[in-house]
């Protein structure tokens, strides 16, 4: 789980801004906060993101997008760190960015955070938050680093490991690269607990709706019928490799896909997935079928509308937040992208209809859709706005700092009349751009 995250001089956020997942003193809705024993803390499910456009919400998602690619890719040597510093200030191009992260793995807290610039890491730590202290498991700062209380055979390892870390490199990635589990745990999270959705990406592995038998398509063959898209079930379909993929991709694959493994090819709008076996390339596509009156009638992929293949890459993450040993914490930017309100939600009661205090995944979104910032469906330390300062930085306000919502309050009216921010600032009157 994600428990906080503060990112500082990075794109439009030139102050450091933190959010929160830990749950204030609201009452509404406590029956679903996750409950983390020993810590006694009650950790929220979901946070929403309100702001108007360029504000910084996007901003944000990728801050989580760049620490995640960046501690579980690392960077080539000689390579820049790719990091974004804020820009509307020349100064802040020489100034560090940095970030920070507590998070839960497996019931301990970890707190994690680093800085850097544009080619070479600044300083970097990881500590155990502990019930009664905290423990540092190593500090690296001025080309110097302080290890934790480790054996001394580990001691020389992660000194071995620590000297060949190219200024570029983060630690975590480094050891994980040079084959110790020290610290899997934590890169493992990043890896493989953390995952992101852009505006035009879905949740993965796609290869898992090929597979009729599989739960994550079974559900999904499930739920499609009541969501009124048209269609009634979805599945794979075997078509021929010379058929489907250009000559040139075909060599590719080939040349570089080793036996047994699959990789996902987009031609066009179409998308396939493609598998080597006994050195043949096995290709499927994805297709969709409506009942109709005389049967069912199928569909490509890209003949659905634009809300129905969103739907497609987003339910895959809610079906498997919906499992009770879930540990996904899921960042979706723009939610609601082609969905109707409704629809959405829909997908976001399903999510916390079901939520319970022994649960631990996580549901980060930005929106721009105001009918969702209701307490009947949020708390107000759940909803966050996001806004653009006049010198151009972004800030973060959760709602809950606003001391005189009532929980029976509509705030949809005072976000909108502008009493939260993160609504447009706009100066042109109808007549105006009509005539422009």
């Amino acid at each position: 789980m994600l428990i906080s995250y503060t990112v500082e001089n990075w794109m439009s956020f030139r102050e450091p801004v933190s959010l929160s997942m830990i749950a204030g003193r609201e009452r509404q809705h406590n029956n679903r906060l996750a409950v983390i024993p020993g810590y006694k803390t009650r950790v929220l499910p979901v946070t929403a993101l309100y702001g108007g456009n360029a504000s910084g919400k996007s901003n944000f998602c990728k801050s989580l997008f760049f620490i995640q690619n960046y501690v579980v890719q690392g960077r080539r040597p000689g390579e820049m760190t790719r990091v974004e510093p804020f820009l509307l200030e020349r100064s802040y191009s020489q100034i560090p960015t940095r970030f920070k992260l507590e998070i839960l793995i497996e019931g301990t807290i970890f707190e994690y955070s680093f800085a850097l610039t544009n080619d070479k890491v600044i300083e970097e730590k990881l500590i155990e938050v502990g019930y009664s202290g905290d423990a540092i498991l190593y500090s690296r700062a001025g080309g110097e680093m302080t290890l934790g209380d480790y054996t001394q055979d580990e001691k020389e390892f992660l000194g071995f490991v620590f000297r060949s870390t190219r200024d570029n490199q983060l630690f975590l990635t480094s050891s994980i690269f040079n084959n110790s589990d020290r610290f899997r745990k934590v890169y493992d999270w990043f890896k493989n607990v953390l995952v992101i959705i852009t505006p035009n990406s879905r949740y993965q592995p796609i290869e898992r709706f090929f597979d009729e038998s599989s739960p994550l398509a079974a559900g999904i063959n499930e739920v499609l019928p009541g969501l009124d898209t048209g269609m009634g079930r979805i599945c794979g379909e075997s078509v021929s490799a010379e058929s489907s993929l250009p000559q040139e991709i075909r060599d590719i694959l080939q040349h570089e896909l080793s036996e047994g493994k699959t990789h996902n090819v987009n031609v066009g709008e179409k998308q396939f997935i493609v598998t080597k076996h006994d050195g043949q390339l096995k290709v499927q596509r994805l297709v969709a079928y409506h009942k109709s009156r005389e049967g069912e009638v199928r569909f490509e992929i890209w003949q659905e509308s634009d809300g129905s293949r969103r739907l497609l890459d987003l339910l895959p993450a809610f079906l498997t937040m919906l499992n009770n040993n879930s540990q996904r914490v899921c960042l979706i930017d723009e939610l609601d992208r082609s969905l109707h309100t409704l629809l959405t939600r829909q997908l976001l009661s399903g999510y916390l209809d079901n939520y319970k205090p022994e649960s631990r995944c996580q549901l980060l979104f930005s929106t721009h859709d105001v009918l969702l910032m209701d307490q009947d469906l949020f708390r107000r330390d759940e909803m966050s706005v996001v806004e653009r300062n006049i010198d151009g930085s972004s800030a973060l306000i959760t709602l809950c700092d606003y001391k005189d919502i009532r929980k029976d309050k509509d705030i949809r009216k005072s976000y909108l009349n502008g009493r939260f921010g993160g609504i447009p600032r706009l100066l042109l009157s109808g007549g105006l751009l009509a005539g422009s």
